[in-house]
């Protein structure tokens, strides 16, 4: 959809991580519920968002920063939409039926990700567009 391809680098740092204090990131949760529960939650540097929406809206820069970041928001929060549904996809397929909820997006420096009690916690980073990304996904059993 943004025309950039992630590439897997590792498994990320330890449950409940913390990005950047000097830095702009957003972030957006998904959570599911079902026969399997938990979260999925991506973390944005603002940089690739920017970039991210540009290409998916076809606007150019100028015109996007006009808009503020309700629109920034709102990539963010349809590009979560469509990594949970796959993930959800997933879980279905494999016998646990669940449901989304609607994303949150959140903006912000410092933001944080506080693992849920008795959850399996897993982080993966990503590179994409010389930027890094970061996905947490938390499984609880229902």
């Amino acid at each position: 959809m943004i025309r950039k391809e992630a590439v897997f680098v590792a498994p990320g740092g330890t449950p409940g991580w913390k990005e950047d204090p000097q830095a702009v990131h957003f972030s957006s949760r998904v959570a599911f519920r079902g026969t399997m529960n938990g979260a999925v939650t991506l973390c944005f540097p603002e940089g690739f968002v920017k970039e991210a929406a540009a290409v998916i809206l076809g606007m150019d820069a100028r015109l996007l920063d006009m808009q503020g970041d309700d629109m920034l928001r709102d990539v963010v929060g349809e590009i979560a939409n469509m990594i949970a549904g796959n993930f959800k996809n997933a879980l279905c397929d494999l016998g646990y039926p669940c449901k989304l909820t609607v994303p949150e997006v959140r903006k912000g420096t410092s933001l944080e990700v506080v693992p849920l009690s008795n959850a399996r916690c897993h982080v993966f980073d990503f590179d994409c567009a010389f930027e890094r990304l970061r996905a947490d996904v938390q499984l609880l059993s229902a």
